[in-house]
């Protein structure tokens, strides 16, 4: 085999890969090991390829984060065996690539429920960790990464390690949050939480404005497991800021009359139709007409007084996966945006600031035109992580449509949110970003942190083996990107092999 063969990676690899939020893509050579002798050698092609790195769970991260365009990437979902289960203590141990779904129906039977989940039950335990996901308790309980106890990773060197608030403290807080770069994360040691019911007691709350938002988060949060704010970002002046807020709680022991079958896996499944008649899978073709500015007025409007109409002072319980799964009610809703798909700029405020800022935020949106077509708010607090985007305050995630026409003006919006976001001493989170550019993240983490970052990294990836587009895009000193590529596409043009097996296929 001659030294140019050597280095053509095999073409029955090449796949293209899209963010979860369709927006961008890139064509990558692919591998699924699904051992720890598969991973390492996934590690020798690279390096016997002069290609990077990236790891990818269920590639729920909206933008770039889990993309390496005309390099590897590897697809961690057949790492998905428990290893040990506990089920007096609640302490799980699992592979990376475990979901959560597969995690909570694995647990829930014995009482026990994943601490922290995100919106939709799809990402991977090893995900969920490099990007230290939080939900709609974060105020309560933190991000997931408070509720390791410790994680093992294989480093590019070929070197496992165990890693935990004692052991390797340094790579644990900077792994955790890290988004992948400091090496594979293959085993994930959880505490889960207890529950005495598969329900949790759900109250809705019409808010009439920003500041009435704010008022029933601050008075309901020292009582609720759970608090969640909708927003109709589509109304204005003193209507600003109005929407839902629904607070839920756990059942205590002998509130639930069966808890053996609500703990049943079967009575937590999301339902397959609408009132029994219209199946959800073609939900989202109804959806896309009102996928415009007009529309999704009429339609926020419409929730709107359907919510202050029916919901008034009323209670109902609900499972857990139907309040904490909302992204996976309708499946494949994100295809009622169209080809171009779409973003989410998500910041996170000090309590001090958060309303104003947020405020202003949608304000901008508004007055540019771009307003955005889902708005969700949250309570957080503080964690310990070296890249954390927690602060002891409040989010705002705005999903924005994106389209041929404005996708250069999104762009725009998105680095005008920026000051706003800095300026309120704000900050951001990879799992969802797509805009951000290095200086901005220079100033919301300091220098002094990313530069602690990129030492570890290279303590822990010497060879730069390890990259994304998002890595590329903030940290690798390529400098400051101001607009998108027009076609969305975050590859480079093919040239080389790759043009040439592109070809081929």
């Amino acid at each position: 085999m001659s030294t140019e063969e050597r280095y053509i990676l095999p073409a029955q690899h090449l796949e293209l890969v899209p963010g979860w939020g369709m927006s961008s893509d890139a064509v990558s050579w692919v591998y699924r090991p699904s051992t720890l002798e598969g991973i390492r050698e996934v590690f020798g092609i690279a390096r016997r390829s002069g290609r990077s790195v990236a790891f990818r769970g269920a590639g729920r991260s909206y933008g770039d984060a889990a993309l390496n365009g005309e390099n590897i990437v590897l697809d961690l979902t057949r790492f998905r065996r428990v290893l040990e289960w506990n089920p007096s203590t609640g302490i799980i141990r699992a592979e990376a690539g475990m979901s959560i779904q597969q995690l909570w129906e694995y647990v829930l039977p014995d009482g026990w429920w994943p601490p922290v989940v995100p919106g939709t039950m799809f990402p991977t335990l090893g995900g969920c960790a490099s990007m230290n996901i939080h939900g709609k308790n974060n105020f309560r309980v933190g991000t997931i990464g408070e509720h390791i106890l410790e994680f093992e990773i294989l480093l590019p060197t070929g070197e496992q390690m165990r890693c935990s608030r004692d052991e390797n403290a340094d790579i644990f807080h900077a792994a955790i949050g890290g988004f992948g770069m400091l090496g594979c994360i293959t085993t994930v040691t959880l505490r889960l939480k207890r529950v005495y019911s598969g329900m949790l007691e759900v109250e809705p709350v019409n808010i009439l404005s920003l500041g009435h938002m704010f008022q029933v988060f601050e008075e309901r949060m020292e009582r609720a497991d759970y608090l969640v704010g909708w927003i109709d970002a589509a109304a204005t002046g003193r209507h600003l800021g109005r929407g839902v807020v629904h607070e839920a709680n756990y059942l205590q022991p002998g509130d639930d009359p069966n808890p053996a079958q609500t703990l049943r896996i079967e009575h937590q499944q999301l339902p397959d139709t609408i009132m029994g008649l219209l199946p959800k899978s073609i939900v989202w073709r109804f959806l896309r007409p009102f996928m415009n500015n007009t529309g999704l007025r009429f339609v926020n409007m419409m929730k709107f007084r359907s919510s202050a109409l029916l919901d008034r002072g009323r209670t109902f319980r609900q499972s857990h996966a139907a309040f904490a799964f909302l992204l996976d009610y309708v499946p494949n809703w994100k295809l009622s945006y169209g080809p171009g798909g779409l973003i989410q700029y998500q910041s996170f405020i000090p309590a001090e600031h958060a309303e104003r800022a947020f405020r202003e935020q949608l304000s901008l949106a508004r007055s540019v035109g771009h307003p955005p077509y889902l708005a969700v708010f949250k309570r957080h607090r503080r964690d310990p992580f070296l890249m954390t985007h927690a602060v002891d305050g409040y989010s705002l995630a705005l999903d924005f449509r994106i389209t041929a026409g404005n996708r250069q003006d999104i762009w725009k919006l998105a680095h005008r949110l920026d000051e706003i976001v800095l300026g309120a001493g704000g900050r951001f989170y990879f799992a969802k970003d797509s805009t951000l550019r290095p200086s901005v993240v220079e100033r919301y983490l300091g220098r002094e942190t990313v530069e602690r970052f990129m030492r570890l990294k290279r303590e822990c990836d010497p060879e730069g083996l390890l990259e994304t587009n998002l890595y590329r895009r903030l940290f690798s000193g390529s400098g400051e990107t101001a607009a998108p590529p027009a076609n969305g596409h975050t590859h480079a043009p093919m040239t080389g092999h790759i043009a040439d097996q592109e070809n081929e296929r």
